[in-house]
C-alpha cells in the first residue's frame, strides 16, 4: 500500500487538523463538519495528480483551447454516518463522479472486544472503476477491510483510493497486509497508537458524535 501523509508538508491543512483535534473549537459541530469537510477537498485535490487525463478541446466565447480532463470512471463509497462531511469535501472536486454509502459499525462482545458489522450497502458495479473509500477516522482498519470485502462482491475496481483525516499506525500496518499491494492511503495525519478500546491516541474522539450527536451504543 502506497502511503500518502499530507501533514509531512506544512500547509492549511495542520490549521483544520488542529482545530478537529482541539476540544473546545470542535464543540462547534458545523465548525467541525466543515474543517473535515475542507480536509476532503485537501486530500482530494493532492490524490487527483495520480488521476488519468485526456486531452479535449474547449470553445470560449473568443476561441478555442485545449484542455484536459479526468478520464477516471470514479466510484466515492463513504461509511455511514461519520463519513458524510469527508464525503462531501470529496464530491466538492469530483462533481461528475459517482456515489456510493455503506453502513459498518462497531459490534461490542466486551468492554475491549468488538465485531464489524455491515447492514446496508448502495454501490454501483465496481468494475474497471476507480474506488474512493471515504472513511474519516482509519484506527484499527477492520473497518474499511469488511467495507472493501463487501464491495468487491458488486465488481472489481481498477485502483482503489482511502481518504482518511487521522490514522493510527496498528490500523495501516493491518490494512498494509490485507488489501491490494496497489492501493493508495491518502492521509491527514498519522498518530502512534491505539488505547485498549481500539481508539486513535491522542485522535479527536468519535468523529460521528462530534459531527451529528451521540448515538445510543449497541
Amino acid at each position: 500500500m502506497y502511503i500518502h501523509q499530507l501533514s509531512e508538508k506544512h500547509s492549511v491543512l495542520h490549521h483544520f487538523l488542529s482545530e478537529i483535534r482541539d476540544q473546545s473549537i470542535q464543540k462547534d459541530r458545523m465548525r467541525f463538519r466543515r474543517n473535515i469537510e475542507r480536509i476532503g477537498e485537501i486530500l482530494t485535490y493532492e490524490m487527483s495528480m495520480s488521476f488519468s487525463f485526456s486531452d479535449k478541446e474547449t470553445i470560449t466565447p473568443l476561441g478555442k483551447k485545449g484542455c484536459v480532463e479526468i478520464s477516471n470512471k470514479i466510484v466515492v463509497c463513504s461509511i455511514l454516518r461519520a463519513g458524510l462531511p469527508l464525503h462531501q469535501g470529496i464530491i466538492n472536486y469530483l462533481d461528475g463522479a459517482d456515489c456510493s454509502f455503506i453502513s459498518a459499525y462497531r459490534c461490542h462482545t466486551s468492554e475491549t472486544d468488538f465485531e464489524i458489522h455491515v447492514e446496508y450497502l448502495a454501490s454501483q458495479d465496481l468494475d474497471n472503476k476507480t474506488l474512493i473509500l471515504a472513511d474519516p477516522m482509519l484506527a484499527t482498519g477492520q473497518s474499511i477491510l469488511a467495507t472493501f470485502d463487501a464491495l468487491t462482491k458488486v465488481g472489481l475496481p481498477k485502483e482503489v483510493h482511502i481518504l482518511s483525516v487521522i490514522g493510527a499506525r496498528p490500523g495501516i500496518a493491518f490494512l498494509q497486509k490485507k488489501l491490494p499491494k496497489e492501493t493508495h492511503l491518502w492521509i491527514g495525519d498519522i498518530d502512534a497508537k491505539l488505547n485498549e478500546k481500539g481508539y486513535i491516541i491522542p485522535g479527536l474522539g468519535d468523529a460521528g458524535d462530534l459531527a451529528f450527536g451521540e448515538k445510543l451504543q449497541k
